[in-house]
C-alpha cells in the first residue's frame, strides 16, 4: 500500500508503463528474431573497432608506413643499422628476407639462425614503440604504436634456385611435381609442413604460392615457368592452390597470411616478368577462362576460410587486347589503376576485395619496371614509380632493388619515399583517404594473424624448432605418387625391359647439376649430388642390400663431362669408353638453362652421337620440367619418366623406378608434345568409359541393428520431378573431369519412334552432373546422358501409366544412387534431391510459425505478470515481472532456435506444441525470477531499516 501512496498520477504512470512494456516486448522480439535467424558472417564488410581505435592512434608517418615492405642487406640489425632505423623511427610495415641480400648466413642451423634475426626485428618494433618521440602536439601520441611486422619470405620448394632457406627445413617439393600427383589431399600437406615451420622460425608472410596456369609450355622461352605451376589445367590449379593454402593456413595455425602469386597470371608471357614487363595477347574474357581462374577460386569462390588467400601479389604484365581492342594495350597491370579496378570490380573478386583482401604489389625496384619507365635504363624515379603503384590500387608496396637514380642506396630512397608520401598524406585529403583504406586492410590482416598486439604471441624461441625439418615422409609421399612415366607406355615399357638390371651388367650415370650459394660469403652446395643416384642404388641394389648389382659395374659423370666430349675434349677418353662399354645410360636431366651450356648435353648426345647409343637401354629421368626433348630425342630413349623435382626422395624413387620396384602412378599435369599428350584432351571425358545413369534419391536411414533389405522401387506418376545424375565422369587419366564439363541429358519415348522429347546441356561439379525432369507423359520413357565421346550404356528406363493411380513399373539399371547432392532443376538452377520429401521430413529446428507462437506466449505471460502486480497495486514489480516472464521465454526459444542438445528430440515428439509448452514453461520460470527477485529486494530493505533504527 505505501507504493500506492507514494505514487500520484497511478493511472498516468500504468499508462506509461503499458507503453514501455509494449516497447520492450517489440524490440526484444525484433533482437531475438534476428539472433535467432540470421546466419553468423566469417568476415565483416565493416572494419573492427580494435582497428579503427589502432587507426585512429597512428600518426601520418606510422600511418604511410605500413604501406612499406623492405628488404635490407645481411644479419647485423642493430641500433645503428639502418633497417633499425626504418622500423623504429619511420614504422615501415614489414620486411621480406631474401638469400640474395645474405640474410641467411648459417649452413649448419639456418631456421635458428633466422628465428633470432625475425625475432630481434620484431623486438626492435616493439621497443621503439616505448621510445619518447618527444613530440610537442597535443594531438599525436608521445610514443609510436606498436604494430607487429610483416616478415614475408618466398619459399616455393625443391631447393635452390627457387627456395631462400636452403638448409635444415624439410626439403619440399615445387609445385608441378605436387601437380603430377592430382592429389590435392597432398598439397595440403605440403602446405601444412610448410606453414608449421615458417610459423616455428617467426615469418608470418609467404609470397606463394603461384597459381600461374602453364596452358603451352615454352622450353626455348626465357619467361617459361617450368616447374613454378601446379599445372596447365585451370581447374586443377585451382584444386591444387584451395588444398595448399588450407595447409598453409592449418600448419601455421593461421599465423602466415599467403599471398598467392603472380596475379592475374603471366602463363602466357614470354620473359621473364623480373627482367622485363612481358605482353600477353588476351583479353578480359580469355583471362577469366585461364589464367584469373585460380585466383578466383582463393578469393570469393573459395569455399573455406582456410582456402581463402590472405593477398594477390600484382605482376609487372601488360595485357593487349585487355578492354577487346587488340590495338590497345595496357600499362603494367599493377600500376594500370583502370586495369586493377576493373579486375576487382569482377564479382567473382569484389567481395573478397570488401572483406579486407590485400593486394601487394610484385618488387617494384627490379629490371623490368626500370626499363618500362626508362628503357634507357639511365633514370629511375622511385617516388613516383611507388606513387604510381600505390595509386593504381595496390595496398602493400614491395620495394626490393629500390634506389633512385640520384640516390646512393635504397636506404636513402627509402626515407625520401616515406617522406614524400607523409607529405602528401597531410596536404592530399583524397590521397589521405585512400592511405587509410589500405592502413585499415593491413592493420586487419595483422590482426587476423595475432587478434591483439601484444609481443608475446609474436616471438618464436628454439623450443619451437623441435621437429622442423623432420617431416620427409609426405615429400616420399609426392614423389611417389607423382613419377610418370612418360614414354613408352606401360606394356611397351614391358616389351622393352622385361628383366632390371643384373648382377653383371654395366651402368653408367650422367648427371646435370649446378651449384648455389646460401649467402655470398658461404660455401657452394652442390644443388643435385652427382653420385647422389649412383649412391642411392648401391643402398638399395648393392652388395650390401638385394645383392642385384656391384658397384665396380656403375660409373657416374656429370653433364659438363659429356658436354666436354662432344666437344672433342681428349680428356673424357674414360668418358667414352664407360659409354660404350655400358648395358644402361641413366640421365639425371635438370631444365635446360641457356645460362648452362652443359644443360644441353643430353640433346646433343642423342643428335651428335649415335654411335654411342646402340644396343644400349637408354633411361632419362627429368628431375625438373618434362617438355625440353623434341618427339626426335625421346625416340631414340628406352624409357622416360618425369620425377619434376631434385630432392632426395625423388632421387630414391628413381632407383626403384629402375630396377621395376614401383610402377610410375603419376600423370603429366601439363602438356608435351614431344609425345604428343595435350593436357585438354587428356582431362576430357575417356571415351572407353560407360558412363552410369542413376536416380539421384536420398539414402534410406538404417540403424545398426536392422538388417539390410533391398530398398522398394520408387514409384512416379504423371507430373511427379524425377532427380537424375551420371556417376562419376573420368578423364584419360582416370580422374574425375573437371568442373564445368559438359555433359547432355536427353529424355526420350523409347520403341520404334524413340521420340526425343528432351534435351538438355549441364555440367559437372566434382565428376558428376545432375538434373530435374518433370514427367508429363505417359510411356515406356529412357534417360540417357553423353558427354563428347563417352556414351552410357544402361539408360534409366522408366515406364508411365497413363492412370496416375496405377503404380508405376520402374527397372533402374544400375541401382538408384544414395547420394543427396543437389541438382539441377528444370529452370536450370540447382536444387536438391532432398527436396523432393521435404515435407515428410520430422522437423528438427523451429521456423517462423514457432516463432510468433513463442512472441506470443510470452508476451501473454508477460502481460499476464504485469496484470497480476498492478491488481496487487505493486506496479513496478508488476512491470518487472512481466519483463522477467518474457526474458525467460525467450531464453528458452533462443535455446531451440540454436540447437543446443535435446532438441531435436523435442521436435521428433512434440513438433510445434513443444515449442509453446517450454516457452510457456519459460515464462513462468522467469516470473518467479521476478517475484525471488522482489522478495530478496524486501527483504534485504527490511533488514537495512531495521539496522538503522538500531
Amino acid at each position: 500500500m505505501s507504493l500506492v501512496q507514494k505514487s500520484p498520477g497511478g493511472g498516468e504512470l500504468r499508462r506509461r508503463n503499458k507503453g514501455l512494456t509494449l516497447c520492450f516486448v517489440i524490440c526484444f522480439m525484433i533482437s531475438s528474431f534476428t539472433v535467432g535467424f540470421t546466419p553468423t558472417s566469417l568476415q565483416t564488410d565493416e572494419p573492427d573497432d580494435a582497428v579503427l581505435e589502432m587507426l585512429a592512434q597512428l600518426t601520418p608517418e606510422e600511418r604511410v608506413g605500413q604501406l612499406f615492405l623492405l628488404t635490407f642487406l645481411g644479419t647485423q640489425i642493430d641500433e645503428e643499422s639502418q633497417i633499425y632505423d626504418l622500423i623504429v623511427n619511420h614504422h615501415i610495415g614489414g620486411v621480406i628476407l631474401l638469400a640474395e641480400n645474405d640474410n641467411f648466413i648459417e649452413i649448419d642451423n639456418s631456421p635458428l639462425q633466422v628465428q633470432s634475426l625475425i625475432r630481434q626485428l620484431q623486438r626492435h618494433e616493439f621497443l621503439g614503440a616505448q621510445l619518447d618521440e618527444g613530440s610537442e602536439s597535443i594531438d599525436e601520441p608521445e610514443h609510436p604504436t606498436f604494430v607487429p611486422l610483416l616478415i614475408g619470405i618466398s619459399q616455393e620448394g625443391d631447393g635452390a634456385p627457387f627456395d631462400q632457406i636452403l638448409n635444415g627445413l624439410t626439403p619440399l617439393p615445387n609445385e608441378m611435381a605436387i601437380g603430377a600427383t592430382w592429389q590435392p589431399a597432398l598439397a595440403e600437406q605440403i602446405g601444412y609442413v610448410l606453414g608449421q615451420e615458417l610459423a616455428a622460425m617467426g615469418f608470418n608472410l609467404l609470397l606463394g604460392p603461384s597459381l600461374d596456369v602453364l596452358e603451352i609450355p615454352k622450353p626455348e622461352s626465357p619467361g617459361d615457368l617450368g616447374v613454378r605451376t601446379f599445372g596447365g589445367d585451370p581447374f586443377w590449379v585451382s584444386e591444387m592452390g584451395q588444398a595448399y593454402i588450407t595447409g598453409v593456413h592449418l600448419g601455421s595455425e593461421n599465423r602466415v597470411a599467403v599471398v598467392a602469386k603472380h596475379f592475374p597470371g603471366h602463363g602466357g608471357s614470354d620473359r621473364p616478368p623480373e627482367e622485363e614487363v612481358p605482353t600477353v595477347r588476351k583479353s578480359l574474357e580469355q583471362l577469366k577462362q585461364i589464367e584469373l581462374a585460380p585466383f578466383f577460386e582463393v578469393t570469393s569462390n573459395a569455399p573455406t576460410i582456410e582456402s581463402t588467400t590472405d593477398a594477390l601479389l600484382t605482376a609487372h604484365i601488360r595485357y593487349e587486347g585487355f578492354q577487346g581492342n587488340i590495338r590497345q594495350t595496357t600499362r603494367p597491370v599493377s600500376f594500370d589503376d583502370q586495369a586493377l579496378t576493373q579486375l576487382m570490380s569482377l564479382p567473382q573478386f569484389s567481395p573478397w576485395r570488401e572483406n579486407g583482401g590485400v593486394l601487394i604489389s610484385d618488387r617494384l625496384g627490379s629490371q623490368a619496371v626500370r626499363r618500362f619507365f626508362d628503357p634507357s635504363g639511365e633514370t629511375f624515379k622511385a617516388r613516383r614509380v611507388a606513387l604510381d603503384a600505390f595509386l593504381a590500387g595496390n595496398d602493400l608496396l614491395y620495394l626490393g632493388d629500390f634506389v633512385a637514380s640520384e640516390d646512393e642506396d635504397s636506404y636513402t630512397t627509402t626515407i625520401h619515399t616515406l617522406e614524400f608520401f607523409a607529405q602528401k598524406y597531410r596536404e592530399d585529403v583524397a590521397f589521405a583517404q585512400r592511405v587509410d583504406e589500405s592502413v585499415i586492410r593491413i592493420l586487419t590482416l595483422k590482426y587476423r594473424l595475432y587478434s591483439s598486439y601484444s609481443i608475446g604471441p609474436i616471438l618464436r624461441f628454439e623450443q619451437d624448432l623441435e621437429g622442423i625439418g623432420t617431416s620427409d615422409n609426405v615429400t616420399f609421399d609426392v614423389a611417389r605418387q607423382g613419377a610418370t612415366l612418360i614414354s613408352p607406355s606401360p606394356e611397351e615399357l614391358v616389351a622393352l625391359i622385361p628383366e632390371p638390371p643384373g648382377l653383371n651388367d654395366r651402368m653408367t650415370f650422367i648427371v646435370d647439376t649446378f651449384t648455389s650459394q646460401q649467402c655470398s660469403e658461404c660455401p657452394e652446395q652442390t644443388a643435385f649430388e652427382i653420385d647422389a643416384l649412383r649412391q642411392t642404388v648401391l643402398r638399395l641394389y648393392g652388395p650390401l642390400a638385394a645383392s642385384q648389382i656391384t658397384s665396380r659395374n656403375l660409373k657416374t659423370y656429370s653433364f659438363a663431362d659429356l658436354n666436354d666430349l662432344l666437344d672433342g675434349d681428349i680428356a673424357q677418353q674414360i668418358l667414352m669408353n664407360d659409354i660404350n662399354n655400358s648395358d644402361w645410360l641413366v640421365f639425371a636431366m635438370l631444365d635446360i638453362d641457356p645460362n648452362r651450356p652443359e644443360s644441353m648435353a643430353l640433346r646433343r648426345f642423342l643428335s651428335e652421337r649415335p654411335d654411342l647409343q646402340r644396343e644400349k637401354n637408354i633411361i632419362v629421368f627429368a628431375f625438373n620440367a618434362p617438355y625440353y626433348l623434341d618427339a626426335t630425342d625421346i625416340s631414340k630413349l628406352t624409357a622416360y619418366y618425369g620425377l619434376y623435382s631434385k630432392g632426395p626422395q625423388f632421387v630414391e624413387i628413381a632407383a626403384r623406378l629402375l630396377f621395376n620396384e614401383l610402377n610410375a602412378p603419376g600423370y603429366l599435369p601439363i602438356s608435351v608434345t614431344g609425345v604428343g599428350y595435350d593436357l585438354f584432351t587428356a582431362t576430357s571425358p575417356d571415351p572407353e568409359q560407360i558412363i552410369p545413369v542413376l536416380l539421384d534419391l536420398p539414402e534410406p536411414e538404417i540403424s545398426e541393428d536392422e538388417t539390410p533389405v533391398p530398398a522398394p522401387e520408387p514409384i512416379f506418376r504423371i507430373g511427379d520431378l524425377i532427380p537424375v545424375r551420371t556417376g562419376v565422369i573420368v578423364d584419360h587419366n582416370g580422374n574425375p573431369v573437371p568442373d564445368g564439363t559438359p555433359v547432355q541429358f536427353t529424355l526420350s519415348i523409347t520403341g520404334e519412334a524413340g521420340i526425343i522429347l528432351d534435351e538438355r546441356i549441364h555440367t559437372t561439379i566434382e565428376g558428376t552432373a545432375r538434373t530435374t525432369y518433370t514427367i508429363d507423359t505417359a510411356g515406356s520413357l529412357e534417360i540417357s546422358v553423353e558427354s563428347k565421346e563417352a556414351y552410357m550404356s544402361s539408360p534409366v528406363q522408366l515406364e508411365i501409366p497413363a492412370d496416375s493411380e496405377i503404380s508405376a513399373d520402374l527397372t533402374v539399371s544400375p541401382q538408384p544412387t544414395l547420394e543427396t547432392s543437389p541438382s539441377p532443376s528444370p529452370e536450370g538452377g540447382e536444387s536438391s534431391g532432398d527436396e523432393q520429401d521435404e515435407t515428410n521430413l520430422p522437423k528438427t529446428n523451429p521456423d517462423f510459425g514457432d516463432w510468433l507462437l513463442a512472441v506470443f506466449v510470452s508476451a501473454l505471460v508477460g502481460l499476464g505478470a504485469y496484470w497480476v502486480g498492478s491488481s496487487m497495486g505493486i506496479i513496478r514489480w508488476g512491470i518487472r515481472w512481466g519483463f522477467t516472464a518474457i526474458i525467460g521465454g525467450f531464453s528458452v526459444f533462443l535455446y531451440l532456435a540454436i540447437g543446443l542438445p535435446g532438441t531435436v528430440k523435442i521436435f521428433e515428439v512434440l513438433a510445434s506444441w513443444g515449442v509453446v509448452l517450454l516457452t510457456l514453461g519459460g515464462a513462468a520460470l522467469g516470473w518467479f525470477a521476478g517475484w525471488v527477485w522482489q522478495v530478496v529486494k524486501e527483504t534485504i530493505s527490511t533488514n537495512g531499516s531495521t539496522s538503522q533504527s538500531d
